[in-house]
């Protein structure tokens, strides 16, 4: 019968003996490696920095690069999604609740998001524009995710070698997407196969610290790990109850993430209770406390998605995304060498068995194998799940690479070299990993200059294109729906106080049969009788037409009387839709 192995008591020395072995170092020197220090907290915090200077080079060439006649807009990639939380953003920050601007159907205020709050209040106080508040969150998310990284680490990487190479790899490291590109420049022709395990952000900290900072934040969530494991040690509940504070904290800006928290804390209470043969009750009384404190949020979004008719339809269109998560090929390929070699740890683990693990050691296991399995719930949004799993994979990776290779690639040079007197197996393997796992992130990176050098929609508008969303912030109110090309109606809301008719994927309902709408307003083809019943049928004010609206068909609005130009400015006109029961406001009779 095999010894029961007991969990870990309250001290952190057995935490360090348990994976002592990992680097072949003495166990005092080891603890000594594992105390907080200034100089690991130096790297931590000057390499965030650093990763933030690198990543902020492609937002200043495209704002000191840009055309006199367009402007940068202040996103990267993924403009669509950004102007809606920045429409959130301009509502939130007057409001405790926002509409959905994005859509012409009348709503009520109902939802909620801490994160855009904050920040919507924080540029009100201070007068900040939406891009320096955006340049704020992936400041602020990047050092709020690395420091609470660096935290973490200390409890599942006693090493401060082992710890640095975890911290550059989930720095900088992403997947295999590098072949595809260069299968993209040889032999398909210039077709990018499976661009999505390129460009997917979640599980990629580099291109999340770049072009999704909101990620960045929401990975906080790993924070809440190390909290209830401390409750755990110790008894105490005192960090149970902070756990569940900040999984609620963190829950009200992603309520997605609040899946990891509780799927792989669920799942680690029920290996303890696998291996150790009964039910560890403080476990599962801090883990109600964790659910009891955080639930909220799910909650709210549950209730808001089923029982508000907008935002129900607006999960419906989830789909229209067309993101779901990787298959497990695909996942090779998203995350990379670390993935292979964290797979490989858990195979060499097989012959250890549950009760062959420290208490550490099981839990970064259980993570890594629970955030596989959630990253396949049956739902729409199941992508999310892979933010964060580059910590667990990280993790493992580098044990393997120390445990099972630096060893073998030391023998084989004492064999080679005999007289050798400094090997560096470890430095060698740790540089190859790190080389391995960064070109993907090389070619995003560099992407981002190439195609922010053509100075085009969406990233950019023209100078005409603003002074026109300047125009509506003027005249337009909340009640003022926009009809124009999706090029534009995106932006509509996150700049003025008007609703859109189309302007985004999820957020306008039924956008397929609008976008399809839009595209025949503007056909020359389209009957008039159609056009007004259309503008009545969804109560749309104004009209936009300029270079991206020209772009959809040959329809000279000027031709005819139902609507009538209120604002000019080179090749941009907006024009007030005149319906039988609406007239022209005192202020929009004369044109600039």
């Amino acid at each position: 019968m095999s010894k029961r192995v007991t969990p870990a008591p309250s001290t952190g020395s057995e935490r360090l003996q348990g994976n002592a072995r990992w680097m072949d170092l003495p166990v005092d020197r080891i603890k000594r490696m594992a105390v907080e220090n200034a100089d690991e907290w130096k790297f931590v915090l000057l390499g965030t920095f650093g990763l933030l200077l690198v990543t902020s080079l492609p937002y200043a060439v495209a704002y000191l690069t840009a055309p006199h006649d367009r402007v940068f807009m202040g996103v990267l990639l993924d403009v669509p999604d950004h102007e809606q939380y920045f429409s959130w953003m301009r509502d939130l920050s007057r409001s405790w609740l926002a509409t959905n601007r994005l859509t012409p159907e009348p709503n009520r205020a109902v939802f909620f998001n801490l994160l855009w709050l904050m920040l919507g209040r924080v540029g009100a106080w201070f007068g900040l524009g939406i891009a320096p508040v955006y340049q704020l969150l992936r400041f602020s998310s990047a050092f709020a995710f690395f420091a609470s990284l660096a935290v973490v680490l200390r409890r599942f990487v006693p090493s401060w070698r082992a710890r640095r190479l975890v911290l550059v790899l989930v720095a900088v490291g992403s997947g295999f997407g590098w072949v595809l590109v260069l299968l993209k420049y040889t032999l398909t022709q210039g077709q990018l196969l499976f661009p999505l395990d390129v460009f997917i952000a979640e599980g990629n900290s580099f291109l999340d610290v770049m072009a999704y900072p909101h990620f960045v934040a929401a990975a906080v969530y790993i924070l809440a790990f190390e909290l209830i494991l401390r409750a755990w040690e110790r008894e105490s509940a005192a960090h149970a109850w902070g756990a569940g504070a900040l999984a609620l904290f963190l829950g009200l800006q992603h309520a997605y993430d609040l899946i990891l928290v509780y799927g792989v804390l669920g799942a680690y209470t029920l290996a303890r209770l696998v291996r150790d043969k009964e039910l560890p009750r403080f476990a599962v009384a801090s883990l109600a406390i964790v659910v009891a404190v955080s639930v909220w949020p799910a909650v709210y979004s549950v209730l808001l998605t089923r029982m508000d008719p907008i935002w129900s339809g607006v999960l419906g269109q989830f789909a229209n995304a067309g993101v779901f998560s990787p298959s497990l090929p695909h996942l090779v390929i998203v995350m990379g060498f670390p993935f292979l070699l964290a797979l490989a740890q858990l195979i060499t683990d097989l012959s250890r068995g549950l009760s062959g693990f420290s208490t550490n050691e099981l839990f970064v296991r259980v993570w890594f194998v629970a955030n596989v399995l959630l990253l396949y719930i049956p739902t729409d949004y199941q992508v999310h799940m892979l933010n964060g799993l580059q910590v667990p994979v990280a993790i493992l990776a580098v044990e393997f690479t120390f445990e099972s290779i630096v060893p073998r690639v030391r023998g084989w040079w004492i064999r080679v070299r005999p007289d050798a007197v400094r090997l560096g197996a470890g430095t060698v393997m740790a540089s190859a990993l790190v080389l391995m796992v960064v070109p993907t992130n090389i070619y995003l990176w560099t992407w981002r200059f190439v195609d922010l050098a053509r100075a085009e929609y969406p990233y950019f508008l023209h100078v005409e294109d603003l002074e026109a969303l300047e125009w509506l912030n003027q005249y337009a109110d909340g009640s003022d729906v926009v009809l124009s090309s999706l090029t534009l109606g995106q932006f509509v809301p996150a700049y003025t106080d008007a609703r859109s008719f189309l302007g985004h994927w999820a957020q306008t309902l039924d956008f397929y049969e609008k976008r399809d709408m839009v595209d025949s307003f503007f056909s020359s083809e389209t009957q008039n009788r159609w056009r007004v019943d259309l503008l009545m049928r969804y109560s749309v004010d104004y009209v936009l037409v300029g270079d991206a609206e020209r772009s959809l068909g040959d329809f000279n609005p000027a031709s005819v009387s139902y609507l009538r130009p209120v604002y000019r400015q080179g090749e941009m006109t907006i024009y007030r839709f005149i319906s039988p029961d609406a007239t022209l406001r005192p202020s929009e009779v004369g044109m600039p």
